[in-house]
């Protein structure tokens, strides 16, 4: 099955809107989304309880080559996992990153996110997931990219991706 996002080219054609009809969906186009990201990537995704932040979140870390299970951090706040990036050309060898998958629920706004040292970790050369993001925008840089996701009448997923600065 061909990825629903292709490589780095697709980050020229943002903004792009997909309709999932389910979890696997979901999961998968995070999967395909993954091949977007580099060291320093910001991802900010937005949306009601139950859209399917997670699981897009999941599908990131698949497609990340992350084995291990990754849940939601709401109680822990941010989660951290080595991950290994593809060689960029070769003869390289892969670059090892962290992947940090965070969870601002349960954050007051961005001055709570930077007390627990969320900035430093954001703008890190790790990749950063963020679910939840609207509630510490201030604390979101321009360039990270956004995904919003809601849920339509009819359960399905509408699942927007552009640049924080721009809209759909």
């Amino acid at each position: 099955m061909e990825p629903l996002i292709q490589p780095a080219s697709s980050l020229t054609s943002l903004p792009v809107s997909f309709l999932s009809s389910s979890p696997e969906e979901t999961f998968s186009l995070g999967e395909s989304f993954a091949s977007l990201l580099t060291k320093g990537s910001i991802v900010a995704l937005g949306g009601p309880l139950g859209a399917g932040k997670t699981c897009f979140a999941q599908g990131i870390a698949k497609g990340l080559g992350l084995a291990e299970a990754v849940t939601s951090p709401t109680y822990p706040i941010i989660c951290e996992y080595e991950i290994f990036l593809p060689a960029v050309a070769p003869p390289a060898a892969p670059a090892t990153a962290v992947l940090y998958h965070i969870d601002a629920y349960r954050l007051n706004g961005s001055e709570d996110f930077t007390a627990i040292g969320g900035d430093d970790i954001i703008l890190s050369d790790g990749i950063s997931l963020i679910e939840w993001s609207e509630r510490i925008e201030d604390s979101i840089p321009p360039e990270s990219l956004r995904v919003d996701i809601e849920i339509s009448k009819d359960n399905k997923r509408q699942i927007r991706i552009y640049r924080k600065g721009g809209g759909i």
